[in-house]
């Protein structure tokens, strides 16, 4: 590879991008241990990749069954 086209990513990035993935990572785990959710799935996927994970969990395991359980209630 020719040396004009090789520009190598900061350190900086990569310590950020690790910092997100670590961090990402590490709510969802805890969140889904909480929730009694595939724990060690959520984790993993979240040091895998960002921000799907997160936005994943966040509608199909916050989102939606707080929506849910607020429609089944009885009007009082």
């Amino acid at each position: 590879m020719p040396s004009e086209y090789y520009h190598p990513i900061p350190w900086w990035v990569v310590v950020l991008i690790v910092m997100i993935l670590m961090t990402q990572s590490f709510w969802l785990f805890t969140d889904a241990r909480r929730r009694e959710k595939n724990r060690w799935f959520w984790g993993i996927w979240g040091l895998i990749q960002f921000p799907m994970p997160i936005l994943f969990y966040s509608i199909f395991h916050i989102y939606l069954p707080y929506r849910r359980s607020k429609t089944n209630r009885d009007p009082s």
